[in-house]
């Protein structure tokens, strides 16, 4: 299997001038990072989560989260594995060694519900990562700084 890098998500944002959002993952022991454009729905169920909100009713990442669990599994870990013609691909590990194939979106709303580990490929960060430096940390700060300002009903049509 090829070599797996821990991510944290670092947020959610709209690109410009394309108005497409994006989740900006970064990996942990390293400087590079990498983008994965969502559609709105998916970036306001990784907004919610990320802020802790809790939606009046379940979302369908919640939904996953409930059956799984009355299901007696788990949510072990995602896996972001590849990207083929400009489509990014994951796994959603279960208890038990089950995989299902799923969007990266929807696995990583589910992760951050399920307070699972997010691990990107070496082969992904290849194809789509970018370094940024140890220096460029106010560009970083600046983004989180953005992150802090918007909110997750500004991914709403």
């Amino acid at each position: 299997m090829e070599s797996l890098h821990l991510v944290d998500v670092v947020g959610v944002r709209v690109e410009m001038p394309s108005n497409q959002p994006i989740v900006l993952l970064k990996e942990v022991s390293g400087i590079r990072y990498l983008p994965i454009w969502v559609g709105a729905t998916e970036a306001t169920a990784i907004a919610f989560a990320q802020q802790g909100l809790t939606p009046p009713r379940p979302l369908t990442h919640d939904l996953m989260k409930s059956i799984i669990s009355d299901l007696g599994a788990k949510v072990e870990a995602v896996n972001l594995t590849h990207l083929k013609d400009g489509v990014f691909y994951a796994d959603i590990v279960l208890t038990g060694g089950n995989q299902v194939s799923a969007r990266p979106s929807d696995a990583i709303a589910l992760a951050l519900r399920s307070g699972a580990s997010i691990y990107a490929t070496e082969e992904l960060f290849v194809a789509a990562g970018i370094e940024i430096p140890d220096q460029a940390d106010d560009q970083v700060e600046a983004f989180r700084e953005f992150l802090d300002q918007i909110n997750p009903e500004d991914f709403l049509g």
